[in-house]
């Protein structure tokens, strides 16, 4: 077992990871900024180290500031969490060449899965279902024109080396296509460094659907079953379900089996997700994989009663997965996250400011993952997520209910939050019914998005 891990993230996923190594015994490292020096994850922390100014670049981001911080604390393994450094390939390689253990998978995977072209062709060779789509990167506009006659309009441009919907576009014909190349070739440099780009049949009105799986380093891998992520505004998810009403027994069987046996080959270790669109035959294709924890992860926790980030530890302890486990996976009822964002909740425009008041939910069923306090500041640096509610029920109508019991019994006062946004999604009657796809919010918003009484 580890005697000491540094913590290289922030926020409520700095503040996770260290709820769980103090369940397992080990002590922990916070790396923080300037700005953060007041942050619950630095207080819990057995250590908390500065690693520089707010600017991300200057801190969370700074490789060589977050190896010095592990290095002075004489850390046995760093743990990523998700965003900032979690898929940053050089520096899982940096972390081991200092004789510390990287907590997730082998940088040579992480490359593989992380270049979204190979890894669709690493998945294809697989057996894994892919959207039909181009052999690799397209060079030009014109190459592209003539994958999009073969494929099909309409089609989707993605960035190779992206995510999060930047170097990404949608094209319906000929005349549009050189255009919107060239926009999502520029974004898409603009934001990772590499332009290139690959293109795939697009979907439309499908369902976003996720897959957890957990591997150890002996070759051993399991699926946890699936998450819905579907209700998403610019690709970016603001709640997420397990499991997915459209994913029958059969089909979740199908699917882990195949990942299962993908994964092993390609010798991947640590948590893991793969994501997929379902079209309107339920019919599921591969598109990415997170080579990480991801936010949504209580979810699965939450109807598996398996602690993904404890997993995440032992297993790179060099444990086997069934002495993780202790049994096969079990999946009982129905659970829904809702990510709480300081954000205005109908301009979409962030909330940066002191929080004046502060009672989250309780109550059977309930869980609340925040580093957020009352007088506590959200600065305007970082990612706007402040905090994830999660329930349970026995099944989604009572998850619903409850969902909507606690968003109501969630009092943030002193910036915007999304949380009026959440009340009225869940008091929508396509959302009740499960009539959801990735255009909800889309569509939710054109009419109003309002709901009585809310």
């Amino acid at each position: 077992m580890f005697n000491k891990i540094l913590v290289a993230n922030r926020g409520e996923i700095a503040l996770r990871v260290i709820c769980a190594c103090k369940e397992l015994g080990i002590r922990t490292v916070a790396i923080y900024s300037e700005a953060d020096r007041h942050s619950l994850h630095v207080r819990f922390a057995d250590e908390a180290i500065c690693i520089g100014p707010p600017p991300i670049a200057q801190s969370y981001l700074n490789i060589s500031a977050v190896i010095s911080a592990a290095e002075i604390a004489n850390v046995d393994a760093i743990h990523p969490g998700y965003g900032l450094l979690s898929e940053n390939a050089n520096f899982v390689e940096v972390t081991e060449t200092s004789n510390i253990k990287f907590i997730g998978p082998p940088p040579e995977v992480m490359r593989l899965m992380g270049e979204k072209e190979k890894a669709r062709a690493a998945m294809k060779k697989a057996g894994v279902p892919i959207l039909p789509g181009s052999d690799g990167i397209i060079a030009s506009a014109d190459e592209a024109i003539e994958w999009a006659k073969l494929i099909g309009f309409p089609v989707i441009v993605k960035a190779a080396a992206g995510g999060g919907g930047r170097g990404m576009r949608i094209v319906r014909s000929e005349a549009e296509l050189p255009a919107l190349f060239k926009t999502a070739q520029s974004e898409a440099a603009g934001a990772f460094g590499n332009g290139d780009l690959y293109m795939e049949k697009f979907v439309e009105r499908p369902r976003h659907i996720e897959f957890q799986i957990l591997a150890d380093q002996y070759g051993n891998v399991v699926s946890l079953g699936e998450r819905e992520c579907s209700i998403q505004r610019r690709h970016q998810k603001l709640l997420e379900e397990s499991p997915s009403t459209q994913v029958t027994p059969e089909l979740r069987e199908e699917i882990g089996k195949i990942l299962v046996k993908s994964l092993s080959d390609i010798g991947y270790v640590n948590a893991g997700t793969i994501e997929f669109l379902m079209d309107e035959d339920r019919r599921l294709y591969f598109i990415e994989m997170n080579t990480r924890i991801q936010v949504e992860h209580p979810v699965t926790e939450m109807v598996t009663d398996v602690d993904l980030v404890k997993s995440q530890i032992l297993l790179a302890c060099g444990e086997r997965l069934e002495s993780v486990l202790h049994g096969p996976i079990v999946r009982r009822g129905h659970a829904m996250e809702c990510r709480i964002n300081a954000e205005h909740p109908e301009k979409f425009t962030p909330s940066a400011g002191k929080i004046t008041a502060f009672h989250p939910p309780g109550g059977t069923g309930v869980r609340i993952d925040t580093a957020a306090y009352a007088e506590g500041v959200i600065p305007p640096y970082y990612d706007s997520l402040i905090a994830k509610l999660i329930v349970r029920g026995k099944d989604r109508d009572e998850t619903v209910a409850r969902m909507a019991r606690a968003l109501e019994m969630f009092i943030v006062e002193g910036i915007f939050t999304t949380i009026p946004l959440h009340r009225r999604i869940l008091a929508d009657p396509d959302f009740r019914a499960g009539n959801i796809d990735t255009t909800f919010i889309e569509k939710f918003l054109a009419k109003g998005g309002k709901a009585a009484g809310i």
